[in-house]
């Protein structure tokens, strides 16, 4: 059995308060793109010699830290905690690059927990896929349905932000990322919690014209400051004829949306990243 984990982007990002945890509380709008990895389950053979009740592999682009600790492995340990489940082999192909702020590896492991769910018939439903998945990691969650949603809390309390298509159905978007590794934990020492001058959820509601003013990511200010190369990216896709760019999530991916397929994405960000995608 394969499912395909799609990435998101993040529609404005503000972080409004440091919690009594430590963590940070935020406000975003996670938006569901047709960027995917590929994510195959199969029984493994009783007498197969693995010592693993998850035996992965992983393929495509390169991914840092061992297999044994992939973001895979631990939802089908987290599952297996709770559920009788079988040893599996599971293949993961990554198309999704990494530390970009796309939330591939949240989206690998929601699948695997959607994949265990369907091909054992543990009937968990999406509530209780849900809380297991946001056990893994903020934005986990999310991807249980991968439909637009507004976020608060750690990112883990999610909302309907818009209709299924919502406001992007028709557009197209540009992905650039740099090889460029941004410290999550190096941003959010610089950023100041605060109220957004506006909701995002509001403004996504808003035409896209308005967007470019009143839609923000508070990671923006310290992430460019740290690697100005990539708010030149920004800066570039609108230059390009973009009606809206931002970094997603705390980087380093910056997208920009456009009206007409964007041309000579590649040659103009040659040595990223790049994908034209259709929303």
């Amino acid at each position: 059995m394969t499912i395909f984990p799609n990435a998101k982007i993040n529609l404005g990002l503000n972080v409004v308060s440091l919690r009594p945890d430590g963590y940070h509380g935020i406000e975003t709008v996670f938006y569901p793109i047709p960027l995917c990895d590929a994510l195959s389950v199969h029984k493994m053979d009783h007498d197969f010699p693995s010592d693993s009740g998850c035996d992965l592999k992983l393929t495509g682009m390169p991914i840092e830290g061992s297999e044994s600790n992939n973001l895979v492995v631990r939802a089908y340990q987290l599952i297996a905690s709770d559920f009788v489940v079988p040893r599996v082999h599971a293949h993961l192909f990554k198309g999704i690059p990494t530390q970009a702020g796309l939330g591939g590896g949240s989206s690998d492991a929601a699948s695997m927990i959607k994949l265990l769910d369907d091909h054992f018939h543990l009937n968990m439903g999406i509530a209780e896929m849900e809380r297991y998945a946001a056990r893994l990691g903020a934005d986990c969650a999310f991807f249980i349905t991968s439909e637009p949603s507004y976020a608060q809390g750690i990112g883990d309390i999610l909302e309907p932000a818009d209709g299924k298509y919502g406001n992007l159905n028709g557009y197209y978007l540009a992905l650039v990322k740099p090889p460029v590794l941004v410290s999550t934990r190096d941003a959010y020492a610089r950023i100041t919690p605060k109220q957004p001058l506006k909701n995002c959820r509001d403004v996504v509601r808003q035409p896209i014209e308005t967007w470019r003013t009143d839609l923000t990511n508070d990671f923006e200010e310290p992430v460019f400051a740290m690697h100005p190369e990539i708010g030149e990216i920004k800066s570039a896709l609108y230059d390009m004829g973009a009606v809206f760019a931002l970094m997603s999530g705390s980087g380093s991916c910056v997208y920009g949306i456009f009206r007409e397929r964007p041309e000579g994405i590649p040659e103009r960000f040659d040595g990223c990243f790049t994908a034209v995608l259709d929303l």
